[in-house]
């Protein structure tokens, strides 16, 4: 894959999961029990990131689980998954691209051991973070309420407006 390409697939991640927050912050009490269900998703996406973020840096899994029995806060939630955007978007700036290709050993949450290089590791935090997202997108359409317009293709004709010009 092309470093072009994954710098776009972790802006995109990145834009997706703040529409998906703004989204989140704008539900009301009534709707705290489906608002708590979502947070409880990103919390685990986040966790994840946060998880396969160690392993391309080579520091220690800082979870042992893959979500946590209390879920943070929408704000406090939706800076860690800001912060965590970040770092991946300037991983992705900088890593190169023989340095893509090299295997990550590394201890998965169940204990078993794994090997994904490093490409790998992150199409997986780009598709976890789809299929999560895609989900939430499902509790918010059963209780009526209109998920983010957040695919690829949005994003890039959001991010280069010039690309509806035919």
């Amino acid at each position: 894959m092309s470093p072009k390409t994954l710098k776009s697939l972790f802006a995109h991640k990145s834009w997706a999961n703040a529409e998906l927050f703004a989204v989140l912050g704008s539900m009301t009490q009534k709707q705290s029990k489906q608002r708590d269900t979502c947070l409880q998703s990103m919390n685990h996406l986040y966790i994840v990131d946060r998880i396969f973020r160690a392993h391309l840096a080579g520091e220690q899994c800082p979870f042992a689980a893959t979500n946590s029995s209390e879920t943070p806060n929408l704000e406090m939630l939706g800076a860690c998954i800001a912060d965590v955007d970040s770092w991946y978007q300037n991983y992705v700036e900088q890593v190169s691209p023989s340095a893509l290709v090299e295997v990550v050993e590394f201890t998965f949450i169940s204990g078993s051991p794994g090997r994904m290089s490093r490409e790998e590791i992150l199409l997986h935090v780009i598709t976890h973070g789809v299929y999560h997202r895609g989900s939430i997108a499902q509790v918010l359409k059963s209780i009526s309420i209109a998920p983010p317009d957040d695919p690829y293709t949005v994003f890039l004709h959001h991010a280069e407006p010039g690309r509806r010009v035919i």
